[in-house]
């Protein structure tokens, strides 16, 4: 097994572009739940320890923008693994980056409902407008190294150990599921004034966090 991670950091890998859209579509799905489980215990910790609260919108437990951040991190350091300091570095500013406009920019499009609000929040030093702070981009940036040294060697071992076409039927139906919920709840539901994930566990009696 050692070996096996030696050869991973030292040689590039190469997979049939099928096979790596199955290896994508799986760190889709992992990091949104990794990014959902991060949120559902950071809101109980900041909201008192009271109450767990549902985060994303979704009616799975998946947030997207951690989902696509990921790709992002792969993509911008997995030639660099050889370095972790860059790869932390390259992951803190990257997300930062993505965090801050995708923040900035929904604050305008939903006209002040924001989705976090980091001057509400604990642990909260070097807040930039609420959209990001210190806590946050270190976050990524220790996401960063877990994704890159952590679980894309995992998918790279799960994608030469399955059958390429099972790997791959698995991993996109999995991820159809997910963007399903998504545009469903992001489109759908708005334009057709159709329930929403909001709606469904709030009648359950499930707690949202909520900004003003």
């Amino acid at each position: 097994m050692k070996e096996k991670y030696k050869n991973y950091i030292e040689k590039d890998h190469s997979f049939e572009w099928k096979t790596m859209l199955g290896i994508f579509c799986l760190l889709i799905i992992i990091t949104g739940i990794y990014g959902f489980l991060y949120e559902y215990i950071f809101y109980y910790l900041n909201g008192g320890m009271q109450h767990f609260y549902w985060r994303g919108g979704h009616f799975l437990p998946w947030i997207n923008i951690y989902a696509y951040g990921s790709l992002g991190i792969y993509f911008a350091t997995y030639k660099k693994r050889k370095n972790p300091l860059k790869v932390f570095l390259i992951s803190v500013i990257l997300c930062g980056t993505l965090e801050f406009i995708t923040g900035w920019v929904m604050d305008i499009v939903r006209a002040g409902d924001r989705c976090w609000d980091y001057n509400q929040e604990i642990w909260n030093f070097g807040n930039i407008g609420g959209y990001i702070c210190l806590r946050s981009v270190l976050f990524f940036g220790i996401s960063g190294l877990i994704l890159i040294y952590g679980l894309v060697p995992i998918c790279f071992y799960l994608a030469k150990n399955i059958n390429s076409n099972v790997f791959l039927w698995i991993t996109i139906t999995l991820c159809t599921i997910f963007f399903i919920d998504e545009i469903y709840n992001c489109l759908f539901a708005r334009i057709f004034h159709l329930p929403r994930a909001y709606d469904f566990y709030s009648k359950l009696g499930v707690h949202y966090m909520s900004f003003k």
